[in-house]
């Protein structure tokens, strides 16, 4: 069986990333790609997009938003992210257990007596009026009758778990501040969920699968589920196993892969990229090796946005509230004509974020 190294993986990587070259796709079809991207700080898909592709028109995607061509709704391993409506409304039903056992991993002493599926009927009840609510708000309205869990956690539990919420617009358009507004994601967008299947069958665990290695893999299947946090996939693996190609990684791991997914040369030139905070291309898989060292993993969960040279992370990177310039701050010692490219790149992104007011950046100096 084929050894693909780290550096292999690193462009493999890329290219389904949408980050060895910027694409040309629009912008719909580049969310559904990616499978969504992870959203609950609202301004970072944006960033995340200028730099997957080629004349990126942020516009374009607050539009998409306002149309509800893509949403915003806990979805993957119950963070918030932005995906199209269709994928919203086809994997929502799958990832119901999920979300609430989440929940209450954080919430289980509070909400240990509540009967949830009573709570979410009551939920669903308050929000079938049609009118946008904070989590706050919801939590109130229900805090009478659930006086002991508190209304942070019934809160949660409805609005990340029970209740399939849209976060309304303004929420999440380019430059906007706003605070989140909930609706049901099936008043949001005019359709129910999709139902689970009723044969016992997987239709969408397997197109999860087959879409995920499309835009992350090689991977394993902990790869799959660290990306997801779905634990019940090793079936719809197994459905599709006869579909795909498997190499192992250095430390013997089977990776499997669509036959027919690009996996470049690893000596292939690897552009600067700046990725925003919580991006997928490091979050989405359990071993991050192929993207970040070790001794910088953290960073990956901590909200620190990041600088790709050379395919992997080598600084951090900030913007400030006025985004009069780019701030980068280096991991590591690099070259000049490393430095040169993150200068550069940092100028491109600085004239994105400030509407191209200012193409000022800053890099603090090199770690010995």
């Amino acid at each position: 069986m084929t050894v693909l190294d780290s550096r292999a993986l690193n462009r493999a990587t890329l290219a389904r990333q949408l980050l060895l070259d910027r694409a040309g796709m629009p912008v719909l079809d580049a969310v559904a790609h990616l499978c969504g991207l992870q959203a609950q700080e609202p301004q970072e898909p944006f960033v995340g997009l200028w730099s997957r592709l080629r004349a990126f028109d942020p516009v374009v995607l607050s539009d998409l938003l306002v149309r509800r061509s893509v949403v915003r709704t806990h979805l993957m391993r119950r963070t918030v992210h932005l995906v199209t409506a269709e994928d919203a409304l086809a994997w929502r039903g799958r990832h119901d257990t999920m979300l609430r056992q989440r929940v209450l991993g954080t919430y289980r002493r509070e909400l240990g007596g509540t009967d949830l599926d009573e709570l979410a009927a009551a939920g669903r009840a308050v929000m079938a009026d049609g009118e946008p609510r904070s989590m706050a708000e919801l939590a109130r309205t229900l805090a009478g009758r659930w006086p002991e869990p508190g209304q942070r956690a019934l809160g949660e539990m409805l609005v990340a778990a029970l209740v399939p919420m849209a976060q309304l617009p303004p929420r999440g358009l380019w430059r906007t501040k706003a605070g989140v507004r909930n609706l049901p994601l099936s008043s949001w967008l005019g359709r129910e969920i999709d139902p689970p299947a009723g044969d016992g069958a997987d239709p969408v665990g397997q197109a999860l699968v087959r879409r995920y290695l499309a835009a992350f893999g090689p991977a394993a299947s902990a790869d799959l589920r660290a990306w997801c946090g779905l634990a019940g996939l090793p079936a719809a693996v197994a459905a599709v196993r006869g579909e795909l190609v498997a190499f192992r990684d250095e430390r013997g791991r089977e990776l499997l892969d669509l036959p027919g997914a690009p996996r470049p040369d690893p000596d292939t030139p690897a552009p600067v990229r700046f990725l925003p905070a919580f991006d997928n291309a490091i979050l989405g898989y359990h071993d991050r090796g192929r993207i970040i060292d070790d001794a910088h993993r953290g960073l990956s969960v901590a909200g620190e946005r990041v600088v790709l040279v050379d395919g992997r992370v080598a600084a951090t990177w900030k913007a400030g509230a006025d985004i009069r310039a780019v701030v980068v701050t280096p991991l590591r010692r690099l070259s000049r004509a490393e430095l040169a490219g993150v200068v550069e790149e940092g100028r491109e992104l600085a004239l994105f974020l400030s509407e191209k007011d200012s193409d000022r950046v800053r890099v603090a100096a090199s770690p010995d």
